[in-house]
């Protein structure tokens, strides 16, 4: 049996700070994506939502949330939480249910109003929650790790700020011409310089923000795809959502230390590359045959990181392609075609289904001034704390 399930509809609200609540922006992202499809939302025969947890009761069931604001209708309901591999785990669970022959057509939804500055973790006293232990025990944000994952790259691998700079100039290029984008601004690299000192050796504008936003897709059967008329949709083939293997031997948010590798061989391969091999298994493709990607770029510096882990090069040459043109739009494989999380900031359950929608709108030829010319196939990958992998596969 084909794995593939196909893509009716995609929708966001665009992102920024708009200071309503996630429901606000998910159901118009529902409500757009549903539209896009040509699908009455009474036809929907299961939605998956995404979780936020800042937002209290109401963010906890999110799937019954959506489902509610955009009215009760009987649709089987499921609520994923997996951090920023929210979306991708709710793209699976939908997958899953389409495949089963649980559900014909899906309605899929992630969406966020985010906290003021850098994700902390919820109050009280918590000592086995390895996120509330790191802030208590480091003291250290979100960006204190990225900076240390930029020091790496520059002690490994010989990467400089000026590398790190020219990936937010590329991604600043190209959500300037997206709609959806919060900062639609092109960037150079001497603002990049002049930006404010975050964490040593990243500047403020090389780390994302974080936002308020929404994302939805309609996914559906090929054959309910078929009755519609829908012959060539685009589909979702493949959904990575694996763990790591032991031992760890880079540190990673929000760890505090890495796992011992006394008596055990390290791995053969990261945990991120293996989000992507896993994905390229099931896809039945290669990083050879991809037209773009979108990746998680929460610094500038983990944008370089992930072309190597998604296999466009290898370890240390991420650089290169920046330097090349190779991941901007034009190039051979264009990156962040959307602007990425520097041009839209962090939506967390959202952002991973925003990627799929980039793919979508790419591989549909609608993605306006951004278009990659031919986009035949194309890959996210995202990746949640505690262990959580994602990478959706998306082709037509």
């Amino acid at each position: 049996m084909s794995g593939d399930v196909a893509v009716l509809g995609a929708g966001m609200h665009p992102w920024g700070k708009w200071g309503h609540g996630f429901t606000t922006y998910g159901t118009a992202a529902a409500r757009t994506a549903l539209a896009d499809a040509g699908v009455d939302w009474r036809d929907v025969g299961s939605i998956v939502g995404a979780d936020t947890v800042r937002g209290g009761y109401p963010g906890y069931v999110a799937g019954a949330t959506f489902a509610r604001a955009l009215g009760w209708q009987g649709a089987r309901v499921t609520s994923v939480y997996a951090a920023c591999a929210s979306g991708a785990q709710a793209i699976a669970t939908a997958r899953a249910q389409i495949l089963a022959g649980l559900a014909d057509v899906v309605l899929v939804v992630g969406a966020d109003a985010a906290p003021k500055g850098f994700f902390a973790p919820a109050g009280g006293e918590r000592p086995d929650d390895p996120d509330w232990l790191r802030f208590r025990v480091l003291g250290a944000t979100n960006p204190a790790y990225f900076g240390l994952y930029a020091r790496r790259r520059m002690a490994l691998y010989g990467d400089t700020v000026e590398d790190f700079a020219q990936v937010k100039v590329k991604n600043s290029a190209a959500g300037a011409l997206n709609p959806h984008a919060r900062y639609r601004k092109a960037v150079s690299a001497e603002e990049v310089a002049a930006s404010a000192v975050v964490a040593d050796p990243l500047r403020l504008l090389d780390i994302c923000a974080t936002s308020d936003g929404g994302a939805a897709l309609v996914l559906s059967s090929m054959e309910f795809a078929r009755r519609r008329g829908v012959t060539d949709p685009v589909r979702v083939r493949a959904v990575s959502t694996v763990t790591p293997v032991y031992p760890r031997t880079v540190l990673d948010l929000p760890d505090v230390a890495t796992d011992s590798t006394t008596a055990v061989a390290a791995p053969e391969q990261g945990f991120r590359a293996s989000i992507a091999r896993a994905a390229y298994e099931e896809a039945g493709i290669g990083p050879e045959d991809l037209s773009l990607a979108e990746v998680y770029d929460l610094s500038t510096a983990l944008e370089l990181e992930w072309y190597e882990d998604i296999g466009l090069c290898g370890a240390g040459e991420g650089a290169k392609l920046v330097r090349e043109g190779i991941t901007a739009l034009g190039g051979r494989v264009p990156v962040n075609p959307s602007g990425g999380l520097a041009s839209f900031g962090e939506a967390v359950p959202a952002q991973a289904i925003a990627q799929v929608c980039e793919l979508t709108w790419q591989l549909r030829g609608t993605a306006g001034e951004r278009q990659v010319t031919g986009a035949r196939a194309g890959i996210t990958a995202n990746q949640g704390l505690f262990g959580h992998g994602s990478a959706v596969v998306v082709v037509r």
